[in-house]
């Protein structure tokens, strides 16, 4: 597929903004409607990640990936120039983009590669937070930034914190990751959502949601007044409902 081909199949920012509005679970619950994919275990991080920001809401956005190696000085020495063709591989990516940063240095954290100044250079070229299975630093001025870290742990220093390879395949926290790919990710981890499935999430998640409200929650909220018999067999009818509603919208899934 060419990078035109992509840039067509991109979600209208009004769609990108109201998954948005959801968090990271709600955006699971209608992905797993959907998807031919074995969503017990994949397309979402299986390693332990931390949200430093969880003031700022869910982010979205598609992945911009590189690689860094902050405790190996050779990188510095082997292209002078990889920071400038760097940011112009982020520049050219269409937005809203996530950085995505593989540490090779990890599980020990010699450097991060994100500060204040690495965090408002990304935001203004149209980035809206990161994933790092690093770490991350100077949080408080990130958050002045309004940019979004999920990362391993925080660091003092950078290190030698460079570019070594960018717009190639990743994986981070488990989860492999691919320059293009749609994210999700809050305080609860992240979701990468194939791009087969990404014109039929927003629809999803609506239903799922609703789905819930409607039956589950409802049934268990409305028990002023009744005995826990009752109360059980509400819950009870309310969960046959959930699945009939799920299963008639779309079909018997295997779980």
């Amino acid at each position: 597929m060419s990078k035109e081909q992509r840039n067509n199949t991109k979600l209208r920012l009004a769609e990108l903004l109201e998954l948005k509005r959801w968090n990271t679970p709600t955006i699971y619950n209608g992905w797993e409607q959907i998807t031919e994919r074995n969503s017990a275990r994949e397309n979402f991080n299986l390693e332990v990640c931390h949200d430093f920001m969880p003031q700022m809401g869910p982010m979205l956005g598609y992945a911009v990936t590189v690689v860094i190696e902050p405790g190996n000085l050779e990188h510095v020495k082997a292209n002078p120039n990889a920071w400038s063709e760097y940011r112009q591989y982020v520049a050219e990516a269409q937005g809203p983009k996530i950085v995505v940063v593989q540490d090779m240095d990890k599980p020990v954290a010699f450097g991060s590669f994100w500060g204040e100044v690495n965090s408002n250079i990304h935001r203004a070229l149209g980035c809206v937070g990161t994933i790092t299975d690093g770490a991350i630093r100077d949080v408080d001025e990130m958050n002045n930034a309004g940019f979004k870290g999920i990362a391993r742990q925080f660091c003092v220093g950078h290190a030698k914190a460079f570019p070594v390879r960018w717009g190639c395949d990743v994986t981070v926290f488990g989860c492999p990751i691919q320059p293009g790919n749609l994210i999700h990710a809050d305080k609860h981890g992240f979701l990468v959502i194939p791009e087969r499935d990404q014109g039929r999430l927003l629809e999803a998640a609506r239903f799922m949601d609703s789905n819930e409200c409607q039956t589950l929650i409802s049934a268990a909220r409305n028990s002023q007044g009744k005995t826990t018999q009752e109360i059980l067999k509400a819950i009870d009818r309310a969960a046959s409902k959930f699945i009939h509603n799920t299963e008639e919208k779309y079909g018997q899934k295997d779980k």
